[in-house]
């Protein structure tokens, strides 16, 4: 009996012990994993590259110098297979889904503007007539905010995270691509007055543009450039991944050296559909951070900065041309004076940094049908009339489709709700006109999507992009390659590959080396923002964090 009793009082305290060294290690890995204070970088700056098809990271990668794309992909993570979940793929869209880990179902922006059908009045994405011009004389150019978009973006969040502390600013040629990225609680968002060469803002920011902005609107960059022209950056004849200088399908005049010199004083809008319209954006973007001490403290700072030079370049002349594959290299080099600035100025390794782009572009049709590949070009305009005069035709209704937008049919539903005709079948015989006319793939009832024979990612993409109360009744589906619009430059807005395949690549504190072929999406890069700075998802995510980019 003696015996058992000190075997148990043994075992009791060989228990004991084991319970205390475990108790120990909880406590030691505890601690690893819950340091004393959250760590965060000091700055993070958010690069969009507005329509930069994913294959542009490699396109031109022997051409790129080793300090911008290549440094991004050499010393950061590259997520290659990331998508656009949702369609239009738009400017306005992709930048508040990316800011907000959210798509245009939830959070409101479905377009760059569309047609609003309570209060019966097109919308522009970011309008808001509460508000004024700030930094230049009165215009509707000024007249804006983000109070169209529905949900919070990562940068209110840590807004919110640090009670206010940490500075948020947007910066880009458009207001769309300043205003959404930045979000509601944002310290500033400057966008380019086309009009004056001026950065402005709005009441909605506040009263008026500091000293460093208003000094810089002084100098009237645009000049500086315009009177260097467009000149190649290398010489001509080694553009080997683009085609002739001359093309009758690039909607611009498009011969090398471009004049620019009959802009100064004249046209300062002309510099957005020139590489230089990136080189003034990056160059407020270095200011902003020196003049507003972004990332001089221990409270996380965010730069959205949007390069919108390249979708206008790109709609002017096509992913082939010449002028696209210029802007890229000029592109790379100021990025490579950027990442240096920030090494300088912030420190490297004290800021995380993330590139992507809001969509990608088709190839120019007239660029496809020369190589003898399938391509075509539809109108809006064409598509309303047509289907009008059919339903007038079938059913005597006349003028039932109010427009044709964002591959949307939108009815005159005061018409639907009151004709002979129910509704249903106006629009069941709508979606069997369209399907038959040239260049459509298909299309479908909406409402009825999930009993329609539509592939999964496409059915997945249009429910994604569709906002009960503002998006239209009738979705349609294009043939590969063909889009809306004219038959010069190119355009985007599709399902397909080349306008939903974006480049992301996150490179800096927090961020290891690496890459991954896993399917990824633009709702992802919220979350992975939140779970990398321990702060909420913004208020609409959808996304999940990619956890490859970190050893943590």
């Amino acid at each position: 009996m003696k015996k058992i009793s000190y075997l148990l009082f043994s075992l009791s305290l060989l228990s004991a012990s084991f319970t205390s060294a475990q108790t120990k290690k909880t406590i030691v890995a505890a601690t690893k994993v819950f340091p004393a204070e959250v760590a965060r970088p000091k700055l993070v700056v958010g690069l969009v590259v507005d329509q930069m098809r994913w294959d542009y990271l490699y396109r031109y990668y022997n051409r790129y110098t080793n300090g911008g794309f290549k440094r991004l992909v050499h010393e950061g993570f590259s997520v290659e297979n990331t998508f656009i979940p949702y369609t239009p793929t738009y400017t306005a869209c992709g930048h508040t889904c990316i800011y907000t880990g959210s798509v245009p179902a939830v959070h409101g922006i479905i377009g760059n503007d569309w047609y609003d059908p309570e209060t019966k009045k097109n919308v522009y994405c970011t309008e808001d007539s509460t508000v004024s011009t700030v930094g230049s004389t009165p215009s509707a150019e000024g007249n804006m905010s983000p109070k169209n978009m529905l949900t919070t973006t990562i940068t209110d969040e840590l807004r919110l995270a640090t009670n206010f502390k940490g500075k948020v600013l947007g910066i880009s040629l458009k207001d769309r691509g300043s205003i959404l990225p930045a979000g509601h609680a944002a310290n500033a968002a400057y966008w380019y007055q086309g009009s004056t060469g001026n950065w402005i803002t709005s009441t909605y920011y506040m009263k008026e543009v500091p000293t460093w902005v208003a000094d810089y609107n002084k100098l009237k960059l645009a000049n500086k450039f315009y009177a260097k022209n467009w000149e190649t950056l290398y010489p001509l004849n080694t553009y080997v991944n683009s085609t002739a200088d001359e093309k009758v399908y690039e909607g611009k005049t498009s011969t090398f050296p471009h004049q620019l010199t009959q802009n100064i004083d004249k046209n300062f809008d002309a510099i957005r559909s020139t590489p230089y319209g990136n080189t003034i954006t990056l160059d407020l973007a270095k200011l902003a951070i020196l003049s507003e001490d972004l990332g001089k403290d221990n409270i996380t700072d965010f730069l959205a900065v949007s390069c919108s030079a390249t979708d206008y370049v790109g709609h002017g002349y096509g992913p082939n041309s010449i002028e696209a594959e210029d802007t890229y290299l000029r592109l790379d080099k100021d990025f490579e004076e950027f990442f240096n600035y920030l090494d300088k100025q912030v420190g490297k390794g004290n800021y995380t940094i993330f590139l992507t782009a809001d969509h990608g572009a088709a190839h120019v049709p007239g660029f496809m049908k020369e190589n003898n590949l399938p391509a075509g070009v539809v109108s809006d305009r064409d598509i309303a009339n047509k289907l009008n005069a059919f339903l007038n035709d079938k059913f005597k209704v006349n003028n039932v489709v109010l427009k044709s937008m964002n591959n949307q049919i939108i009815f005159d539903h005061n018409k639907t709700d009151n004709g002979t005709v129910s509704f249903d079948v106006i629009k069941s015989a709508s979606v069997e006109f369209l399907k038959r006319l040239d260049g459509f793939q298909n299309a479908v009832d909406i409402s009825k999507i999930a009993q329609t024979t539509l592939q999964e990612i496409q059915k997945m993409m249009i429910t994604n992009g569709y906002n009960a109360r503002r998006s239209g009744d009738i979705y349609y589906v294009l043939q590969p390659n063909w889009f809306n619009g004219g038959n010069t430059g190119t355009t985007h807005g599709n399902w397909n590959p080349y306008d939903s395949h974006i480049p992301l690549v996150f490179m800096g504190w927090g961020i290891k080396q690496g890459a991954t072929n896993k399917t990824h999406y633009m709702t992802d890069i919220a979350p992975t923002l939140a779970a990398l700075l321990h702060i909420q998802m913004p208020s609409g995510n959808v996304g999940e964090a990619i956890t490859e980019i970190t050893d943590k």
